[in-house]
């Protein structure tokens, strides 16, 4: 018999299906990119306001597009009382929530921003992830909608001072009331029929992405994807699937508005959400956000189950090569709509609401795309070397490195195994440092640093050949007294600066 202990385990790292890390890079372009989306909304007037990851999850409601999982597409635990909280799925509901919730504290009409991840309990695959970031805009306490005409006009705004030019994008606005209004008129009204409109509504959502032909087999019997899989259908006859692709394939509504009415003529809430459309339509124009920039189109759904009139959805209009190096169209970044009953539900009394999401994550790759992010470039730390480690030298590299930093020069002093001084320059050279900071005994001895410019340092290695060159060549290394360490390292870093601009 074997006496020894077995060795433990080693545990193995790994992320959760759905989940990513996000590089220095990524984070960097996020940020980036969310401050221009905040000093727009903050020009519109809206203020932030923050709401926690975790809600009760009867206050989160069943809104999802998606429903084919048992828990609803939200991750959720119970809490010591026993009652379920969830994660929040998007930003919207919380924020219906913390209206109700503090409603005589606030003034109405609430104009609202806020930014966070929010996260979907669905099955994972490219470029879909269970945790993301969305931007949110709202106002609340508006019934009227040229609040929706004007939340329209922000998202062409952002985009554009996102670096997005006008005819690469377009904001596309429907109305949920005139899709009720056309389900009605083919015999889906009534609260008998809800499931089936949802279903109907889900088919129309994959338009994109299955086009007219995949949308009519959800709306009939069903549909078999490529692996087989069967997705059953909304049950609709030939003539109510033809009446719904008709209203959906629209693609110029000045030309199809008589048709349109006529299909919706004799329900109230068709006949509404036409004049509703009518009247964004003239208000944004009339603003100066023409059909080049902001463009009524029957095919916009959005899937949540929650919008009550209009809804919007920003779409980019160029091509990017995707991962099997295909050209396709990006596509939608962000969009919203009107949801007068979300609010109401804690209330008991009409609460007139809307708003927009962006995708951060989605955006942000488009960006790149475009090469809107990441022109900041990013100077490394310049990098204060320890030579000796005893109190009164490491107090020296110390105040050396505060003093950079506070003269607003990015600089660490070396944290790792300092007696082996090459591993400094190799950890400097590894971490793309512009500049070395050098002090050993007999400079401290003098009152003096050596300041090595790294960036000179490497050309000059892998050009010069000879040392008459190397002597007429931009000095890669100077001795200076310790009160002109601030002076010559920004003189050093403001030239690599004027390089990297003459070398474009």
């Amino acid at each position: 018999m074997n006496d020894k202990q077995k060795k433990p385990q080693k545990l193995k790292a790994r992320l959760p299906r759905g989940f990513v890390d996000r590089s220095a890079a990524d984070i960097r372009a996020v940020e980036e990119m969310t401050a221009q989306i905040r000093k727009v909304y903050e020009h519109y007037g809206f203020d932030p306001v923050e709401t926690p990851l975790f809600e009760y999850t009867d206050a989160l409601g069943k809104f999802l597009p998606d429903s084919d999982r048992p828990n609803e597409g939200v991750f959720s635990l119970q809490d010591d009382d026993e009652q379920w909280m969830s994660l929040r799925y998007d930003l919207t509901a919380p924020l219906a929530r913390h209206v109700a919730e503090n409603f005589n504290e606030i003034q109405l009409p609430y104009r609202t921003y806020r930014a966070g991840y929010v996260f979907r309990n669905e099955k994972p695959g490219p470029g879909r992830f269970r945790q993301f970031m969305q931007f949110d805009a709202d106002t609340v306490g508006a019934p009227g909608v040229q609040a929706d005409a004007e939340m329209c006009m922000m998202m062409a705004d952002t985009l554009e001072a996102l670096g997005i030019k006008r005819g690469d994008y377009v904001i596309r606005v429907n109305n949920r009331k005139v899709l009720d209004g056309v389900l009605e008129a083919i015999g889906l009204g009534g609260d008998d029929k809800a499931t089936q409109r949802l279903n109907v509504l889900r088919a129309i959502d994959k338009l994109d992405k299955f086009g007219p032909e995949g949308v009519r087999l959800l709306l009939s019997e069903g549909r078999k994807d490529e692996s087989g899989d069967f997705t059953k259908g909304a049950g609709l006859n030939h003539e109510q699937v033809e009446k719904v692709l008709f209203f959906v394939g629209i693609k110029n509504y000045a030309e199809s508005a008589v048709r349109l009415a006529e299909l919706v003529a004799g329900t109230e809430k068709g006949v509404e959400g036409v004049d509703e459309l009518n009247f964004i339509g003239g208000l944004v124009t009339d603003a100066g956000y023409g059909p080049d920039r902001i463009k009524i189109d029957p095919s916009v759904v959005r899937g949540l189950e929650y919008y009550t009139g209009p809804v919007y959805e920003a779409e980019l209009l160029f091509d990017v090569t995707n991962e099997k190096g295909e050209k396709v169209v990006f596509g939608s970044v962000g969009g919203g709509g009107r949801y007068d009953g979300l609010v109401s539900r804690f209330m008991g009394q009409p609460v007139p609401a809307t708003g927009f999401s962006i995708g951060v994550s989605r955006l942000m790759t488009a960006l790149k795309n475009l090469g809107k992010l990441g022109a900041n470039e990013v100077v490394e730390p310049v990098l204060v070397t320890v030579m000796d480690g005893d109190v009164e030298s490491m107090g020296r590299y110390q105040r050396m490195t505060q003093q950079l930093r506070a003269a607003g020069i990015r600089a660490e002093m070396y944290q790792g195994n300092w007696k082996k001084f090459g591993n400094q320059l190799k950890y400097a050279d590894r971490r793309g440092c512009p500049v070395a900071i050098i002090q050993g005994g007999d400079e401290r001895a003098q009152g003096v640093v050596q300041i090595k410019d790294l960036i000179e340092g490497k050309r000059l290695s892998g050009e010069i050949e000879d040392n008459a060159s190397w002597r007429e060549a931009r000095v890669a290394q100077d001795t200076v007294p310790e009160g002109e360490l601030v002076a010559k390292v920004r003189e050093i870093l403001d030239a690599q600066r004027e390089d990297r601009e003459r070398a474009g």
